[in-house]
């Protein structure tokens, strides 16, 4: 993605439990991430106090430059454990973490949150300015509480509020999939950057795309069919590379998917590939 005009990238989320980073996929993650030096998100459950520090080793382990700290996930079986989004209804507890966790560590820590529980409980503002407080150095906001999960639209007035609240940067997150789209989010919220998940599977160009329109105000060309199939056979080149023959296989269907959900004429044959 670094390749196609991402400014930043993460690598996959990590748990603060040391007791899992035995098991795989997660010494791949953690070899990976120290050759590339990124950026390590960190899953913090507020159910285990000990291990709040467990970042540190983490930094140790990995070297990342950034630890993240991810309390956007709406996953029930994240939430269970009183961790991802679920954080968001203990604003008491979440500052006992973050301070802990910026206190333990070498390198900057980012926060990523969503606008709160539920539609009726949007608390992101008290939290931004809790985090800021806290030593936290950045934070990124998804426009939708953890209720909304990806349902609907996401909003920008809370990013908004957010932005004119605080004074570390904001990223603005959440249904950006387009140059415009992006233009129009920045203009609104203030926000100081944008963060692009879902739109960038199966088009990792939409960064490049994104930057030049922000940079010039002109829309870029559709990508040459020729040229999506090199970045697809590349991506699943690399793909089995780093998994191996079997996962990296399994994993790759999906990719596949998502790449050819603008030019396969209709679904028939993302089916039969998946099928196989």
């Amino acid at each position: 993605m670094l390749r196609d005009g991402a400014g930043l990238t993460v690598s996959e989320m990590m748990s603060s439990n040391p007791e899992v980073w035995a098991e795989r996929p997660s010494p791949v993650y953690v070899w990976f991430m120290w050759m590339n030096r990124v950026f390590a998100p960190c899953k913090l459950p507020a159910a285990y106090r000990k291990r709040w520090q467990r970042p540190r080793e983490l930094t140790w382990l990995m070297a990342p430059r950034l630890l993240i700290s991810i309390w956007g996930c709406p996953a029930k079986k994240v939430n269970r454990k009183l961790a991802g989004s679920a954080l968001l209804q203990y604003p008491s507890l979440v500052k006992d973490i973050v301070t802990t966790v910026v206190k333990a560590v070498d390198v900057p820590v980012t926060l990523k949150i969503r606008t709160g529980w539920e539609p009726a409980h949007r608390n992101c503002v008290e939290i931004a300015q809790l985090a800021e407080d806290c030593g936290i150095q950045a934070l990124t906001i998804h426009g939708r509480t953890r209720a909304c999960l990806f349902q609907g639209d996401a909003e920008y007035d809370s990013i908004r509020a957010v932005k004119q609240k605080v004074s570390i940067p904001i990223i603005a997150n959440g249904d950006i999939t387009d140059p415009l789209k992006a233009r129009a989010v920045l203009d609104y919220t203030g926000a100081d950057a944008l963060m692009i998940g879902r739109a960038a599977q199966g088009r990792p160009w939409i960064f490049r795309e994104i930057q030049h329109y922000l940079d010039t105000g002109e829309l870029l060309p559709p990508l040459p069919l020729a040229e999506v199939k090199r970045l697809l056979c590349s991506h699943v080149r690399e793909l089995h590379s780093f998994y191996g023959d079997v996962k990296g296989y399994r994993i790759a269907r999906k990719h596949v998917s998502w790449y050819l959900q603008e030019h396969a004429p209709n679904d028939q044959f993302r089916r039969t590939f998946n099928a196989i």
